[in-house]
């Protein structure tokens, strides 16, 4: 079989340049002799690398200096723990909103170091909305938004304004689908299998006068400082190489493409394509709320009310997807149904193969 259309959650699609580029630098980096995954992280070639990385994500993202740029590990999971660990340093509480599984996650690992104060939930709706701010504690260390509901389907399009509370958020599967102002920020975190690279590496923007309110680095785990890392440039301990490698070619192809604004104009012409067929279908529909639709995860259900049957037709939807090269595209468990992740490296090809095949799959079954 060729290359199929990957519409994953994470680990997603790469950009084809970025593979053909890491298949012919394999075996031999830049006249090296020897591939990334064999060189030392102490090493010239790749002081040089993850450099390259950093000043190409601060390029694509317009992140200002007063910002340090981390490259960590863990996954956003990680993230949950590591921020109320570095940042409940004042009141111990800290604002969140819950709009789906991961940013209930967030929740419960603030609760386990102090206390988190919901301020708006969509829980009651199965996350298939954004529930309005229902205020900030003016006392809070932060306010935690999942800005991108990876399994849900929900986004914020417009930011909420958090007053002098710094703002905090998981942008996952958000970063670099759209211009973001990182300004509006103290504190954004991704794991990159989204939009930047393979799994293995999690990129932190962190504002530095948010960071000086951490605790000295001494007074927590090595690995879960803040502080000790922007100290040693992501370099305390051996990073995750290759995958820093990797998300500096994703960097590179980018600003090839004509940096984030065409890669916007290319997601929205794919996000409109699926959701316009969605809501013209008698067969699927979108169970989110549109204004609040995700660019990326776009979940949708069929119409069928029998719960054993629509089941049935979902497996079937999916098997015979990926018999035609349309591969990942069921459901998350607690959602059900199927989702079709369009994130950057997902052609415009794929998401036509798409709604092409579920046009013929609605003739046949509705």
């Amino acid at each position: 079989m060729g290359r199929v259309y990957n519409f994953s959650a994470g680990p997603s699609m790469l950009p084809e340049e970025v593979l053909q580029r890491a298949s012919q630098e394999m075996l031999d980096h830049e006249g090296s002799g020897q591939s990334v995954m064999e060189m030392s992280h102490r090493s010239k070639q790749f002081a040089k690398i993850i450099e390259d990385a950093e000043r190409l994500v601060r390029q694509n993202m317009a992140i200002p200096d007063s910002y340090e740029v981390l490259f960590l590990q863990g996954g956003a999971s990680l993230q949950f723990t590591m921020i109320p660990m570095n940042f409940l340093t004042g009141s111990k509480k800290a604002d969140i909103t819950l709009t789906g599984a991961w940013a209930q996650k967030a929740y419960e690992e603030i609760n386990r170091l102090g206390t988190a104060v919901v301020q708006g939930s969509s829980k009651d709706k199965k996350f298939s909305y954004l529930p309005p701010i229902q205020g900030v504690s003016p006392d809070a260390d932060f306010f935690h938004i999942t800005y991108n509901n990876t399994i849900e389907g929900t986004q914020y399009h417009t930011l909420p304004d958090t007053g002098t509370v710094p703002l905090v958020a998981d942008i996952s599967s958000g970063i670099l689908s759209e211009p973001l102002d990182i300004g509006r920020f103290a504190l954004a975190y991704a794991g990159a299998q989204k939009n930047l690279g393979p799994a293995g590496v999690t990129l932190v923007i962190v504002r530095k006068d948010f960071l000086a309110k951490a605790p000295d680095a001494r007074d927590l785990p090595p690995m879960l400082s803040y502080k000790l890392m922007a100290e040693h440039k992501s370099l305390y301990n051996t990073p995750p190489c290759y995958a820093i490698y990797i998300l500096k070619l994703v960097q590179e192809w980018i600003l090839q493409i004509g940096g984030v604004e065409a890669l916007y104009k290319a997601n929205r012409q794919k996000a409109e394509l699926l959701y316009g067929y969605l809501d013209s279908s008698e067969f699927f529909y979108s169970p989110v709320n549109k204004a609040d639709r995700s660019l990326m995860n776009i979940p949708f259900i069929t119409r069928i009310e029998d719960a054993e049957k629509a089941e049935e037709i979902n497996k079937l939807f999916v098997k015979e997807a990926e018999q035609v090269g349309l591969v990942n595209l069921a459901g998350h468990r607690s959602v059900g149904g199927m989702r079709a992740s369009i994130y950057n490296a997902m052609p415009l090809a794929g998401v036509e193969k798409l709604v092409s095949f579920m046009k013929d799959f609605e003739k046949k079954h509705k």
